[in-house]
């Protein structure tokens, strides 16, 4: 359990305290562009997400791209996910889910594409959760992971007014630069490690917060926003994500 910077109680927590979970997937979702091209120009058919639960990118995967979606988490509530097929023109058959523990389930089939969003930070070994995410990819499959750049600005936000949110993330992992030698250690081809977005700041249960943190938040985004439109580059001190996309030979 040393290298997890969560557990499961602290999942069950933080998805009992949501509302409004069961949102209709937009064709436009975060990293749509992407997930778009990879599956069009390798023939992609099937993926598993890892740690999705409610289940958002499997059901953009499913309603716009029509390919075989499982969903890996070691949480499901399953009324929550069905709510959320519903919402977005599904069924429950649509989506297979398995409710189980990453580090001792064995993947008894291998995808074309395994993603993650907003997973791998939350270990304390990067190698070994990235290396688990391959063990679930075909040969020629893709592996398409995503999360946050806590070095930005963004990671400034949640350092000082969230810390408690903050400590359950390995800030030494959000560097693309060394989960490009993870993956190509791993025989993998990097077709790129990069920041990704213009600017962003955000902050869990924001309603919760003061009314001056909200509003110093939100004079914070508009500036951000206003300046990365003027001049849109992405970078390690503004951009809110980081992407990792590699192909196994």
């Amino acid at each position: 359990m040393g290298n997890l910077l969560t557990d499961r109680q602290f999942w069950v927590n933080y998805w009992e305290r949501k509302t409004g979970l069961s949102v209709n997937i937009p064709p436009n979702y975060l990293f749509h562009d992407q997930l778009s091209r990879i599956i069009k120009n390798r023939n992609v058919k099937t993926a598993i997400e890892l740690g999705g639960f409610p289940g958002y990118y499997a059901v953009f995967l499913k309603k716009y791209l029509k390919i075989d979606v499982t969903l890996l988490d070691y949480f499901v509530h399953q009324p929550i996910t069905d709510e959320l097929l519903q919402t977005n023109g599904l069924q429950s058959k649509d989506i297979k889910i398995i409710e189980t523990d990453l580090f001792s389930y064995q993947p008894e089939q291998k995808y074309d594409l395994v993603l993650s969003c907003g997973l791998i930070e939350h270990f304390n070994d990067t190698a070994d959760i990235i290396n688990r995410h391959i063990s679930f990819l075909k040969p020629g499959g893709t592996l398409f992971i995503t999360l946050p750049n806590f070095k930005a600005v963004n990671g400034w936000f949640q350092e000082n007014f969230d810390r408690e949110n903050y400590d359950k993330h390995n800030i030494d992992c959000m560097d693309p630069g060394l989960l490009a030698d993870i993956c190509r250690k791993a025989g993998l081809e990097v077709k790129q490690s990069t920041y990704f977005g213009n600017f962003s700041v955000w902050l869990e249960d924001e309603s919760k917060k003061p009314a001056a943190l909200r509003l110093f938040k939100k004079i914070v985004w508009v500036a951000g926003k206003m300046f990365t439109k003027i001049v849109p580059f992405n970078s390690k001190q503004l951009s809110p994500y980081i992407i990792v996309e590699a192909v196994k030979s």
